[in-house]
């Protein structure tokens, strides 16, 4: 009885030293949120109060009754977070177009992260090509060189959430080599190593790829781990998507944990998965591998999205080989009968020591197109490779070759290969945090076909389906992976919590009804139940609409030279 007496007392006195610490000078907020139920992003257990904010900050948390404030938010009956972290965003190009960020704001997104690739150094001419065709149809340009340049250039333009990135480690590549499948030379990889300096002093987080695209497939681990290695000196992060996340899964992981070791950086894998019925069983030997490289110190984490269907292009049906010289150069190869007769044999063939997604797929039933460049083949958005090779009445694997080569392009495709219950599995680890895998968009963004459902719901997926609805892991648990896990992990600072002294980024929603209302068949609708959100102490969600307020900061890496 004494002792709980005298816990009451301390934690009586913990809170009220709290309160004063926090409390500023005066009593006056610029917002103050009043009644919420506050989960600060440590994973413990929320407790009601107010939140006090003056600029970009929190300045006060608790019992704010007496404050006043140039405006109020109600969020009674609501959970008060620290704004989540999407930490695999692709939305760098669409923020030059928009900066609205809708499908991600809806979710309470306050921070993205760019990565597998990255948008500098762009010193080629092709380079600088490939990303102004892209942009060439909302009359743009490429005007910057250097990844900090294009943060900067975001920036300025005005934007909704916080951005971040990594360095492509393709895009160092293609800088000193272009698109061959060539090694290095000792004076070409002291290039490189040049480009990672300078990148990680100009605010990279670190070095990023993607290992079944080439360039990125030619890359062998060696060379990654010397690149790495100049990012650890600077405290960077190696985040990949493995070489293999299906037949050679153990492999891939055990790349990543040698790459780690030998760099001595910490690192992460990207969207987190076994691809193919064959290979579910995968999942488990592969959580097994990261907990015991966890156990004997190594710094590893995950991510990953909460559906069981990946998209990438129609392009991984075929040898990464295939693109030698780029993706123009394989275009003409798949012009060839001869190259076409031997690619057709290959993708049937088993043992392949690439990601054979033809294969993973178990069925052209589970490859869903959806997205094509030229108008008359966008009539078939939405038809499966399966439906389309008999309308056309043609070999699936023709097929293939042949919408490439008409579309001229990787065409965009869905692909269905993993388990829902290894979904599960991946969510219950404490090292998994999460990620869209997708740029963020508006609800009207249809103007190039359909876009994989993750776009609109994956955040909010978790915290109604497997949260509230099957109880995969508590609320404050999935809070603090979607804030400061990630916020942590890529040393993102003064950010994830909710604390006196941190970045005012906010969200207010409510964990009766947040939910995704995106299906694959159609994905163009926005996720519910988030009320309010703040980025660096602006509103930019109010009672569910945007404000039209654009406060988003770049947050430069550990190594960024004054």
């Amino acid at each position: 009885m004494r002792f709980t007496y005298l816990l009451i007392l301390f934690m009586a006195y913990t809170g009220q030293v709290l309160a004063q610490s926090a409390k500023p000078t005066n009593n006056r907020f610029d917002i103050l949120i009043r009644n919420g139920l506050i989960y600060d992003g440590s994973g413990q257990l929320p407790k009601p109060g107010d939140v006090g904010i003056r600029g970009d900050r929190v300045v006060a948390i608790g019992n704010l009754a007496t404050a006043k404030a140039s405006s109020v938010i109600d969020a009674q009956g609501k959970a008060v977070a620290p704004g989540f972290i999407n930490v695999l965003s692709h939305t760098g190009l669409e923020f030059l177009r928009d900066g609205h960020s809708m499908s991600d704001t809806k979710q309470g997104i306050t921070t993205e992260v760019f990565g597998e690739d990255s948008w500098g150094p762009l010193s080629t001419d092709t380079q600088r090509e490939q990303v102004n065709l892209y942009l060439k149809p909302y009359n743009l340009t490429c005007d910057w060189t250097t990844l900090a340049e294009f943060l900067t250039k975001l920036q300025k333009k005005g934007i909704t959430p916080n951005i971040a990135s990594y360095l492509g480690a393709a895009q160092v590549r293609q800088v000193v080599l272009g698109e061959a499948d060539v090694k290095p030379t000792p004076s070409q990889l002291n290039q490189m190593r040049a480009i990672v300096r300078k990148a990680m002093e100009e605010g990279a987080l670190g070095i990023t790829t993607a290992l079944i695209y080439p360039p990125n497939s030619f890359a062998d681990t060696d060379e990654l781990i010397v690149l790495c290695k100049e990012a650890s000196r600077y405290g960077g992060r190696y985040i990949a998507h493995i070489r293999s996340e299906g037949d050679r899964l153990e492999e891939g992981v055990n790349e990543l944990i040698k790459i780690g070791r030998e760099a001595n950086v910490p690192v992460e894998l990207y969207h987190f998965k076994a691809s193919g019925q064959r290979n579910w069983p995968r999942m488990e030997s592969t959580i097994t591998l990261i907990n015991k490289a966890r156990e004997q110190g190594q710094d590893i984490t995950a991510n990953m999205y909460t559906y069981t269907a990946g998209a990438t292009g129609l392009t991984s049906c075929l040898p990464p080989y295939l693109f030698n010289g780029g993706f123009m150069a394989g275009w003409k190869r798949l012009q060839d009968p001869a190259t076409r007769q031997k690619l057709a044999a290959e993708v049937r063939q088993s043992g392949n020591d690439w990601e054979n997604m033809f294969q993973l797929a178990g069925s052209t039933d589970n490859i869903l197109l959806t997205a094509f460049e030229v108008d008359s083949l966008k009539k078939y958005n939405g038809k499966t490779l399966g439906q389309l090779a008999a309308i056309w009445r043609k070999d699936p694997i023709e097929t293939v070759m042949d919408l490439i080569v008409a579309d001229k392009s990787r065409v965009e495709t869905t692909y269905f290969l993993m388990s829902e219950e290894n979904v599960k599995k991946g969510i219950r680890q404490p090292w998994v945090s999460f990620g869209s895998d997708a740029a963020s968009i508006s609800e009207d963004r249809k103007d190039n076909g359909i876009v994989h459902p993750r776009t609109f719901g994956n955040f909010a997926r978790l915290l109604g389906k497997y949260v509230r609805d099957e109880q995969v892991m508590s609320l404050q648990e999935a809070i603090r992976r979607l804030t400061s896990l990630p916020a942590t992990n890529h040393k993102l600072p003064s950010r994830g919590f909710l604390r006196p002294g941190y970045f005012a980024d906010v969200v207010i929603f409510d964990p009766a009804t947040i939910a995704d209302k995106a299906t694959f068949a159609a994905p163009f609708q926005y996720a519910v139940g988030v009320q309010h959100v703040l980025v660096n102490g602006k509103q930019v969600l109010k009672d569910g609409e945007h404000t039209n307020v654009f406060p988003g900061k770049a947050i430069w890496g550990p190594g960024r030279k004054k």
